[in-house]
């Protein structure tokens, strides 16, 4: 008998070998045929970079994921603690959205995709993790709410996938931010699914951690100079946000397929709050200065670090540093306190450290001035 946690180990080692394969290969198909990201003057790098380093994320995943549950089934095993026909739905509905979005990801890296089309995509690809099943039926407490109905849940479903694609998508703005972001996420998620016996998911939010692995060394320690930096682009930041969408969904599931504790929950959600919460300030700033909420700008939690003169790696240690923070904060925090209250403290905790980050800037700018 072999011990699933080998099967762990072998799809993490799996798509980090793939990943050092490939992208070497990427990087070479993105000099030749110059498919770089263009420096302009809302991005902060100044020479131009290839950008296709996400397109390994999802085949990748998908070898790996595949070949681990084929192996299992070879070997007579089976989906520990799920209904097959529960898994497979879920799955094929996966498949179909991920490759919608992998799509979508790759033409905009080389052409670009107006922002509207992009939004119908991540819509239709929600409805799709709805109509598999994963639909949010439980507010567990939240604002009082428990029992949510279908034509509630399904569009509060579509909603959440849409905010955590693009969530992941706009904190992609500094080197190894959205990989070490996905990466704590991922480690999470691997966590809980091993507690709950759920390997097939675990497979996947492991799979997905090594192959962000290879891509972190490129994207953070990879040399502008010697033409071996990478960026994973939207399709990497695309796939990466339904990904997590969809294994995230499965943690917030309730009912006879899911035995999800509450801590369960709150732990993953804590994992994501920086994202999660700077998508919702930055929204509300562009709205409040009459500015198109889809439209890039500079006003991210990682460029008001940025502009405190830290450099990328500080910014993302520090950020990264924060979500673990927040993670271990609320583990704490939820044995004694009404979640509302907690949600509450979060939100205040991320105020304040923002209107500090402020105030240092003003204060910089004042001495510069001087």
């Amino acid at each position: 008998m072999v011990p699933a946690y080998y099967f762990l180990l072998f799809s993490f080692f799996h798509s980090l070998l793939l990943g050092l394969i490939i992208m070497p290969n990427v990087l070479a198909i993105s000099h030749k045929h110059q498919l770089y990201d263009i420096p302009n003057t809302r991005k902060i790098h100044h020479t131009p970079i290839p950008r296709l380093g996400g397109t390994t994320f999802l085949p990748v995943i998908i070898i790996t994921v595949a070949l681990m549950m084929g192996t299992r089934y070879f070997l007579g095993y089976d989906i520990i603690n799920l209904p097959g026909r529960v898994v497979l739905i879920e799955f094929l509905f996966l498949l179909c959205a991920s490759c919608m979005i992998y799509t979508v990801g790759i033409v905009d890296d080389l052409i670009g995709v107006s922002w509207k089309w992009k939004l119908l995509i991540q819509i239709i690809c929600g409805l799709l993790l709805a109509i598999s099943g994963l639909w949010i039926h439980n507010g567990c407490g939240l604002f009082g709410i428990f029992q949510i109905r279908a034509y509630i849940g399904i569009p509060l479903t579509i909603f959440f996938v849409v905010y955590m694609i693009n969530a992941i998508n706009l904190i992609d703005g500094v080197d190894g931010l959205a990989s070490c972001l996905s990466g704590v996420s991922l480690i999470v998620l691997t966590h809980i699914f091993i507690q709950e016996r759920q390997l097939i998911y675990a497979l996947m939010s492991f799979s997905a951690l090594g192959i962000i692995v290879p891509f972190a060394c490129y994207n953070i320690f990879g040399s502008q100079e010697k033409r071996h930096k990478l960026f994973m682009g939207d399709t990497g930041t695309l796939s990466l946000g339904l990904i997590l969408s969809f294994l995230t969904l499965r943690v917030l599931q309730t009912g006879a397929t899911s035995t999800y504790s509450i801590e369960n929950k709150l732990e993953i959600l804590s994992s994501l709050i920086i994202p999660l919460f700077d998508t919702v300030r930055v929204t509300i700033l562009r709205i409040s200065q009459g500015k198109n909420p889809f439209l890039p700008d500079k006003n991210h939690f990682h460029h008001q670090l940025l502009r405190l003169g830290l450099n990328a790696w500080q910014v993302t240690m520090i950020i990264t540093l924060l979500s673990i923070m927040y993670i271990v904060l609320n583990k704490w925090l939820i044995i004694n306190i009404n979640i509302n209250v907690l949600l509450c403290i979060n939100i205040c905790i991320f105020i304040f450290i923002n209107t500090l980050i402020n105030k240092l800037i003003k204060r910089k700018r004042r001495i510069q001035v001087i």
